[in-house]
C-alpha cells in the first residue's frame, strides 16, 4: 500500500489530558519510524507538538531545556543548544522544526499528522 500523494493527515488520539499534562515531554512514536517521531511538549497549561529530532542534528528535543524568554516557550537541544519556538518551531539559528497542530476534545488529546502516533513504540518491521 502506498501513501496518497498529497500526504494526507488525520488527528490520532494520544490520550488523556489529564495524564498526558503530568510531564513536560512525551515522546509520540510514528509509525513512519523514528525520522517522523513527535514531541509532545505541555508548558503553561497548553500542548504544541514537533518533529522530536532537531534540525541541525538530530538531537533528542524531548531531553531538552523548555525556557521562556521575551513570551516566547523555547525548546533547546540538549546537544547543541539551538533554540526552537515551541509554537512555530522558529530557530534564531535560521533552522526550522515542523510543528504540528494539537487540538482537545472531550478531556483527550489528538496530534495531526501524517502517520499513526502512539505512545508505545510500533513494532521494528512494517508491512509494505
Amino acid at each position: 500500500m502506498t501513501a496518497p500523494e498529497d500526504e494526507s493527515v488525520s488527528w490520532w488520539l494520544i490520550g488523556p489530558v489529564s495524564e498526558l499534562s503530568k510531564k513536560q515531554c512525551r515522546l509520540l512514536y510514528s509509525s513512519d519510524g523514528r525520522d517522523a517521531d513527535v514531541c509532545l511538549f505541555y508548558v503553561s497549561g497548553d500542548f504544541f507538538a514537533m518533529d522530536a529530532r532537531c534540525a541541525h542534528s538530530g538531537g533528542p528535543l524531548c531531553d531538552g531545556d523548555i525556557e521562556e524568554a521575551d513570551g516566547v516557550l523555547q525548546v533547546f537541544c540538549p546537544w547543541h543548544d539551538y533554540d526552537f519556538n515551541l509554537k512555530t518551531g522558529k530557530s534564531s539559528t535560521g533552522l526550522q522544526q515542523r510543528v504540528y497542530e494539537v487540538k482537545l476534545d472531550d478531556g483527550n488529546v489528538y496530534v495531526k499528522h501524517q502517520s499513526e502516533l502512539s505512545l508505545q513504540p510500533f513494532s521494528q518491521v512494517k508491512e509494505t
